[in-house]
């Protein structure tokens, strides 16, 4: 109980910590040792807890509703690439240009974490819930600067195609450092501090915003319903499956044959990819459903085997056996009409039906969804080989 209010600020800790110690001093001196050292680490903790340090213990919690760090940031690059498409819509420009990109998120973790938990009436941030994740959003956007200008390309009249006019957005990102940061937000002695030993150790944070670790609710709740007498690389295919649910946004044409996290992922990057709404407009990089599908497989074999055998869903599909949808196992495949999309075969809900674990445009991110839209399964020839 000392640890859990403990979290939820640093002096409210701090006070915690005295109250403890005056409450167990007649412990002290009936032989209460042990009890007093538990009690002393468990208040110690509250207080890293409740501190801007609590950032690198911060992951998603169901009863809170709080998510990870990383789930945390691939909504918020998620909103940066809705709202630079939306500038080019809007203006019904032609082509987008980019110039800068935004800051590293381990500086946007650190002056969020000092911001937030290091004010004198501060927070803890090892719960991003809604509060906080929107207080997180605050920051970026205090951070990131973006700026427009347009112009005007005369292209004349070549064979057949008549000369036009070429409307031109050039949006430029201007990243704000920590330093600036300090000054923006007139940062206290004691939050200087933090924000030092955080930036200090900003390779932790930057592995914060690419963990791998399971952290969705739904995806563990759908690997804790899994047969127990699963074979063990269909149970391999499903968890990494797993480890990129609400992490990782959709790109059109996003390919990744990476072991772990891709280090473009979430960067601005043009979608060069013909045939796709987004052809041509700036997306945080990831992946399409076929480049999610390889992913996992070239992850769960240590990157010796790629189902697509470098192809897109199509491809894939072509590497499976079909079966009837009774035969359906967690790790087969799923497709729709046309080999337009794929997703794997994660499990069942409780009434039975399938659970399907794909990258989504219309969602923007890996899911858990129902088998709605899918209309063929293959079994992987990856199983019997």
């Amino acid at each position: 109980m000392t640890a859990r209010q403990a979290a939820q600020a640093a002096n409210r800790a701090l006070r915690a910590v005295i109250g403890a110690a005056k409450a167990l001093a007649a412990a002290a001196t009936a032989g209460g040792g042990v009890v007093i050292a538990v009690v002393v680490v468990v208040c110690l903790c509250g207080v890293i807890l409740a501190s801007p340090l609590g950032i690198f213990f911060a992951g998603s919690d169901e009863t809170t509703g709080a998510i990870s760090p990383a789930q945390a940031v691939a909504q918020i690059n998620g909103e940066l690439g809705e709202k630079i498409s939306s500038m080019q819509a809007e203006g019904g420009y032609d082509t987008l240009e980019i110039q800068g990109q935004p800051p590293p998120w381990s500086d946007i973790l650190a002056v969020f974490a000092a911001k937030t938990a290091g004010a004198a009436d501060g927070t803890t941030v090892a719960i991003l819930d809604a509060a906080n994740v929107e207080a997180l959003r605050t920051v970026f956007w205090d951070m990131t600067k973006l700026t427009s200008s347009s112009r005007e390309v005369e292209h004349p009249a070549s064979g057949d195609t008549p000369a036009w006019t070429e409307q031109i957005l050039t949006v430029t990102i201007t990243a704000r450092t920590p330093d600036d940061m300090r000054v923006f937000y007139s940062f206290t002695e004691e939050q200087n501090k933090a924000l030092d030993e955080l930036l200090a150790n900003s390779a932790m944070l930057a592995a914060l915003a690419g963990d791998l670790t399971i952290s969705d609710a739904t995806a563990k709740k759908l690997l804790a319903d899994l047969p127990a007498d699963l074979d063990p690389e269909r149970r391999a295919v499903v968890e990494a499956a797993c480890r990129l649910v609400g992490k990782v946004n959709y790109f059109w044409g996003g390919k990744s044959l990476v072991i772990g996290w891709d280090s473009r992922w979430g960067q601005l990057t043009r979608v060069w990819a013909d045939g796709s709404s987004t052809t041509g407009t700036y997306l945080p990089y990831g992946l399409d459903c076929s480049g999610f599908v390889d992913w996992v497989f070239y992850n769960v074999t240590d990157g010796e085997y790629v189902i697509g055998h470098g192809g897109g869903a199509h491809m894939q599909h072509t590497y499976c056996t079909p079966i009837s949808w009774n035969e359906a196992q967690p790790g087969d495949l799923v497709f729709y009409p046309g080999d337009e999309h794929v997703g794997i075969v994660g499990g069942r809900d409780e009434s039975g039906n399938l659970l399907i674990i794909h990258c989504a445009f219309s969602q923007n991110n890996v899911v858990i969804t129902g088998l709605e839209g899918f209309a063929s399964i293959g079994r992987p020839l990856y199983y019997g080989e």
